[in-house]
């Protein structure tokens, strides 16, 4: 992943995208902060799923800057929050639907032998292994819940 967001940083240079360099800059800044942090507790770099869940939350980081801009009538910086979702999106794994989600949350379920909400972080934990980048875990967890609680 480090080398597609290098070749994707080159071509934008090339190209004089001023928007998506700064937003990939942005995003190999957080990989190395979340590198610095992996060291300090003796672990190597941060691995591909620790990536995809750095990226996640910059998206959803943005989200919420992008809805209280647009509620406090600045537009123009919404735009360039929204802007900076699609760079860090257009890294990310296909996203399940929700037809999906559910269909991997039941194989999950049978898969882990869950029983009630007592197993809801085995469930959890088997989606994020299987599915990180590709599911809205905040979503997820509360589909998990309404299917455990049944």
């Amino acid at each position: 992943m480090r080398d597609q967001f290098m070749t994707a940083l080159k071509e934008a240079m090339k190209a004089g995208d001023k928007a998506r360099v700064g937003a990939i800059r942005l995003i190999q800044s957080a990989i190395k902060d979340k590198d610095i942090e992996a060291r300090g507790l003796g672990k190597g770099e941060a691995s591909a799923e620790e990536i995809l869940g750095l990226l996640q939350k910059m998206i959803k980081q943005r989200q919420e800057s992008a809805s209280i801009y647009r509620a406090n009538a600045r537009p123009e910086l919404a735009d360039v929050e929204e802007g900076e979702i699609a760079v860090i999106a257009s890294f990310m794994p296909k996203q399940l639907d929700e037809a999906e989600t559910k269909a991997a949350i039941a194989a999950a379920i049978t898969e882990t032998g869950a029983a009630g909400m007592k197993d809801m972080g085995k469930v959890i934990a088997l989606l994020k292994e299987r599915f990180a980048g590709q599911m809205d875990f905040g979503k997820a967890s509360g589909l998990v819940k309404a299917a455990l609680s049944t």
